[in-house]
């Protein structure tokens, strides 16, 4: 069987066209084969040559490259997600916290990937019932009210016990890799990658009791939208994913090594902090 490359890359192929021919060029001399989804050959046309082209990608290649900011690779994560394809980002975003490497090193970042030459990070997620295709969030779960509707009105629960109620415009339950994200918004603290357990933050509350707190890796958290009140959207990484109507109810829990996070040797995640949001301070 042929060595397999999955490719995918944000929404702006102008910013990535010359990377993702060097990608082409570099695996077709590693031996590797990539392939890529038809929203990607559509989007970058001729450049994407004669790879192959599938309605959905494989399961199972070697690696995902992802070319675009911290949104790309969470999506690469997700497709990934309870696989032990190691996802591999190049930074063509902003942030771009979980990237291996930065745009300015495409080229060694390409031949790092396909020769395998990295390190991957397992990356715990926040697991729900809900019906969906992968009810597995790698960032965050967020219950937030709809845009112009009243404000929420959220009960939460940890471990079967009940803590508090509150109106807010919206909670968020985030993974460590989460938490430097709407958790850190919401000034939440920030959990370093490798402890076990999530962060339960708050957007906009109408009360000065309801705090960020940290919660052990079993305890399962029961968030309630009060009766009477309008649905709120449960929301995994970003993308709206349903309802909780009024009355309803959703746990929601935490569990390791839901992906793999391709990494450059002795990276670490307190550099990456000092590196990614020193520089937006400064």
């Amino acid at each position: 069987m042929s060595r397999l490359a999955a490719l995918v890359t944000h929404t702006h192929p102008d910013q990535t066209r010359d990377a993702v021919a060097s990608v082409l060029a570099a695996a077709k001399g590693a031996g590797l084969e990539v392939v890529v989804n038809e929203a990607e050959a559509e989007k970058h046309g001729d450049v994407v040559g004669d790879c192959r082209r599938v309605e959905r990608l494989p399961d199972d290649p070697d690696i995902c490259i992802a070319l675009g900011g911290d949104g790309t690779i969470l999506q690469a994560l997700r497709r990934y997600v309870d696989t032990d394809v190691p996802v591999f980002g190049i930074n063509f975003g902003t942030i771009g916290f979980l990237a291996a490497v930065e745009r300015d090193c495409v080229g060694e970042g390409i031949d790092r990937a396909l020769a395998g030459n990295f390190e991957t990070v397992e990356l715990p997620g926040l697991t729900t019932r809900l019906d969906i295709e992968r009810p597995v969030a790698l960032n965050d779960v967020t219950f937030i009210r709809k845009p112009h509707g009243r404000v929420a009105e959220l009960s939460y629960s940890i471990a079967g016990r009940e803590i508090g109620h509150v109106r807010c415009d919206g909670l968020v339950a985030a993974t460590p890799v989460g938490s430097t994200g709407y958790n850190l918004a919401n000034q939440g603290p920030v959990l370093a990658w490798g402890v076990e357990g999530y962060v339960v933050s708050f957007i906009a509350p109408h009360t000065l009791t309801a705090r960020p707190l940290v919660v052990a890796p079993g305890d399962v958290l029961h968030v309630s939208n009060e009766r009477g009140r309008e649905p709120v959207d449960i929301v995994f990484d970003g993308m709206a994913v349903a309802e909780l109507d009024s009355g309803g109810d959703l746990r929601v829990g935490f569990r390791d090594g839901a992906a793999r996070l391709a990494q450059l040797p002795g990276a670490s995640f307190y550099e990456r902090m000092r590196v990614k949001f020193g520089r937006l301070a400064g």
